[in-house]
């Protein structure tokens, strides 16, 4: 009877403790989906050579990190590549600089066309990449050395951008037998020479950050037993296995240290501030300026009513400098998003407006067509063929034969192009001939308007007259200088 109370009694005890590691269980279960959520995999090892790791970035960090609820600064961020850069990763490395620094006024975008590699890259990057005007640029592309190192010269020619550069992911291995394919073991060494020799050389000519991802990649597969395929969803591209690598190997890139030594050669932006640093004489602002791009910084404290200012630089409008228009991207394609057009450009004055193209005659396969020009202020400017050079009545479109890119979105697609597909595109300004003060909708903003933008980088002569009585209320004056204006000039301006 002893033994039998005994049993009963630990019967009870027993289905407590079912009963508490049960509720426990069930209490952890979120916890435990939560660590998987943010940690699907392992995490990588440490990276070596971090302590210098954001050093070349460090004006868009400090932007960041010095951010606060009532005084949000403005970044712009700009993904731009071909199609590893339009994967997961990037959008992962945005949502978590969006949680690090939540207090940052973030403007992030990505660009990236797929499967256009750097020769081809190169032609579009001038509708997405320098009207852009990043304050940082996260950069991949591949093939085409010559091309490349040229995007990269431009970006330094013509904003005061920093560049974030990443190496090449691994998506084959050798074993070291004889059973190798020749071509992928060459390719594999090149990509290697790429990304150890090449890229390293070429971030340390102009002033960029590298994220060296090669060896961490191989380190990666090694310790955790895998083959590179187990990290692709095809023979190149990320799974969501080798996203979250990729985002890894980045982030850490990412990151603020206020004790990295100043560089005053790379001083590129600078703010002048109204009433110490520049002042009001004889009822205008002026300021000699060296630089590219220019903003005024509204006052938000300024309370009373506000007047208009006419802008001047070296004496004329804005409006007056040709080099201050930016055509955007093209329209896409049939079935794709691959812009119909890779490259629009001019041989005339551009004005502000909206154009585009329509196919008049095509052929199945888009290898043969006609089309029409037309813009919303010029009106009707001209008809041509695809495989001719055309330049438009009015001088402010041309095509190169080579820009159109219908047939190889139906080589892709499958889609044919119709009869009356059009193609559009617009003119912008990258200026303002009066100045207007901003509506202050949320005081913690910075509210800036870029006055001129794309201007030759050299020294040029502000000058801001109001308009009529009352006051123009600016904060403060900010100058963008990219780091040097030719090749020539470049090793002595980084």
């Amino acid at each position: 009877m002893k033994k039998r109370k005994g049993n009963s009694r630990q019967s009870k005890i027993n289905r407590l403790l079912l009963v508490l590691c049960l509720s426990l269980i069930i209490l952890l279960v979120p916890a435990f989906r939560q660590i998987a959520a943010e940690t699907p995999f392992p995490l990588p090892a440490p990276l070596q050579n971090n302590a210098v790791f954001g050093s070349q970035i460090q004006r868009t960090m400090g932007l960041l990190a010095t951010s606060t609820p009532t005084d949000r600064k403005p970044v712009r961020i700009l993904f731009y590549g071909q199609s590893i850069t339009k994967q997961q990763w990037s959008q992962d490395v945005a949502n978590e600089l969006k949680q690090r620094f939540p207090y940052a006024d973030l403007t992030i975008e990505n660009r990236a066309i797929g499967g256009f590699a750097a020769p081809l890259l190169i032609r579009p990057s001038e509708h997405d990449l320098y009207p852009f005007y990043p304050d940082l640029l996260i950069f991949h592309v591949y093939g085409g050395d010559e091309d490349y190192e040229a995007i990269i010269a431009n970006i330094r020619r013509r904003t005061a951008s920093e560049i974030l550069l990443h190496s090449d992911h691994i998506d084959w291995m050798p074993t070291g037998s004889s059973s190798d394919d020749p071509d992928a073991l060459k390719r594999y060494e090149w990509h290697n020479t790429h990304s150890t020799q090449w890229l390293p050389q070429l971030a340390d000519k102009y002033g960029c950050e590298l994220a060296e991802i090669r060896e961490p990649w191989r380190r990666y597969l090694q310790d955790n037993r895998l083959q590179p395929k187990q990290l692709l969803s095809d023979d190149i591209h990320l799974n969501d296995w080798g996203n979250f690598l990729l985002a890894a190997l980045i982030k850490p890139h990412l990151r603020y240290n206020p004790n990295f030594p100043k560089k005053p050669d790379r001083d590129l932006v600078k703010t002048y501030t109204v009433g110490s640093d520049i002042k009001w004489k004889d009822g205008k602002l002026r300021l000699e300026f060296e630089g590219n791009r220019i903003d005024a910084i509204a006052d938000k404290t300024f309370q009373d009513k506000a007047t208009a200012a006419s802008i001047t630089i070296d004496g004329k409008k804005p409006s007056e400098f040709p080099e201050l228009y930016a055509i955007t991207r093209p329209s896409n394609a049939m079935g794709v998003d691959w812009p119909a057009i890779i490259q629009v450009s001019n041989q005339k004055p551009l004005i502000v407006e909206d154009w585009k193209a329509v196919i008049t005659e095509i052929n199945s396969d888009g290898s043969k067509f006609k089309f029409d020009i037309l813009g919303s202020q010029t009106g009707d400017d001209g008809s041509g063929t695809n495989d001719q050079l055309f330049v438009s009545n009015s001088g402010r479109v041309v095509i190169e034969p080579s820009n159109w890119w219908l047939q190889n979105s139906y080589e892709y697609s499958k889609q044919p192009t119709p009869k009356g597909f059009e193609i559009k595109w617009q003119v912008k300004p990258m200026f303002v001939d009066s100045y207007m003060t901003p509506q202050i909708a949320d005081s913690t903003r910075e509210y800036y308007t870029t006055l001129a933008q794309n201007l030759s980088n050299s020294k040029h002569i502000l000058e801001i007259v109001p308009e009529a009585n009352g006051k123009v209320p600016i904060q403060a004056i900010r100058v963008y200088r990219p780091p040097f204006s030719n090749l020539k000039s470049q090793v002595e301006s980084l």
